[in-house]
Parts: C-alpha cells; sequence; structure tokens
C-alpha cells in the first residue's frame, strides 16, 4: 500500500506563510511500516532541530516533531511513536486512550533525514516488533511544527473536537487493510 497523504492544520492553531506536509505510508514485505513525511516551507518559517545524536529521547513535540499513532481495527490499545528531524525518537504504548508508557522493549525506528530546498523530508521506517498486531490498522500521523517565532502549529489527516489532541480516536482516520 502507498498513497500520499496531506495534513491539516488545527483550526486552533493558525499557521502564517506557505506550510504542506504530506505523508506517504509504505508497507514492505517484512511486517513493518514506512512513513514518510515531506515539509514544504519557505526557508526559516520552521525551525529543524539541528542533527543530533540519534536514540530516543524524551518531549520531542516541544519543538518540530513528526509522529504516528497505530493501532489494531478494532482495539483500544495503541502504539505512539515521534520522530525528530535531528534523529531522535521515542516509542509509546498504549492500553487505553493516554493510558501508557514508553514501548519497551523496542527496537526503535529506522530514521533518514534530509533538508533541502523547499523544505525537508524524514524517512521512519517501523519494524514490524515495534507495531501492534495486524494489519489491518488504523493511523493517526500527524506533526508538530515550531515556527521562527516559537509558536507552535498542529498537524494531522484529521483532528478532535476542540483543542488538538492526536490521541484521541478521531484522528486515527487511516484505515490500512493486510496486504
Amino acid at each position: 500500500m502507498s498513497g500520499i497523504l496531506s495534513l491539516i492544520p488545527h483550526p486552533g492553531t493558525p499557521v502564517a506563510g506557505t506550510l504542506g506536509i504530506d505523508v506517504a505510508c509504505t508497507l514492505p514485505r517484512d511486517g513493518g511500516l514506512i512513513l514518510t513525511y515531506r515539509l514544504r516551507a519557505p526557508a526559516g518559517q520552521v525551525l529543524i532541530p539541528p542533527a543530533g545524536t540519534p536514540g530516543r529521547a524524551d518531549g520531542l513535540w516541544r519543538h518540530t516533531c513528526f509522529e504516528s499513532f497505530v493501532a489494531s481495527k478494532g482495539q483500544t490499545a495503541y502504539r505512539e511513536f515521534n520522530f525528530s528531524p535531528a534523529g531522535s525518537w521515542q516509542a509509546y504504548a498504549f492500553h487505553a486512550y493516554r493510558r501508557g508508557g514508553p514501548l519497551e522493549p523496542a527496537a526503535g525506528p529506522e530514521l533518514d533525514c534530509s533538508e533541502e530546498e523547499g523544505g525537508f523530508t524524514l524517512r521512519a521506517y517501523l519494524p514490524a516488533a515495534d507495531l501492534p498486531t495486524g494489519p489491518p490498522w488504523r493511523l493517526g500521523l500527524s506533526a508538530v511544527l515550531e515556527s521562527a517565532d516559537g509558536s507552535l502549529s498542529y498537524w494531522a489527516l484529521g483532528h478532535a473536537p476542540e483543542r488538538p489532541d492526536f490521541h484521541h480516536p478521531d484522528t486515527f482516520t487511516l484505515e490500512i487493510p493486510p496486504p
């Protein structure tokens, strides 16, 4: 499965300028998941964390980062994955809405990040061992962008009512069928 989907900003976090985020999803034969996020932004409009030491880190959502939420269809349990352009990542396992903690053990994603004129691309390969049983899956794809002025905007395929909340079941809008 593959396709390109566009994230939209939450209406409560207006965005100045011309920004866009597309995500491509691919299911490799090994049971993993590949997500490719492409940020389109004029130079200097979005703060991209500089490359750092790859590995687990908390609080990635406080700056520009890309996120995915994966649930087996029909289940309340889900996994959350955060990917920073700096190369850090985090993985969580939840048994219900916002009830859980770090995914242990976690193989962790393979990240490939590249900045180019007019934007940034982050490719994340999630190994099958870190994903819930499936597909079929329900995915919530999202991003947090930090503007040059330090403000944050919240992007997703679909948004929960009222405030931005990527954990809300209404944001798990992409259905991935079995291969």
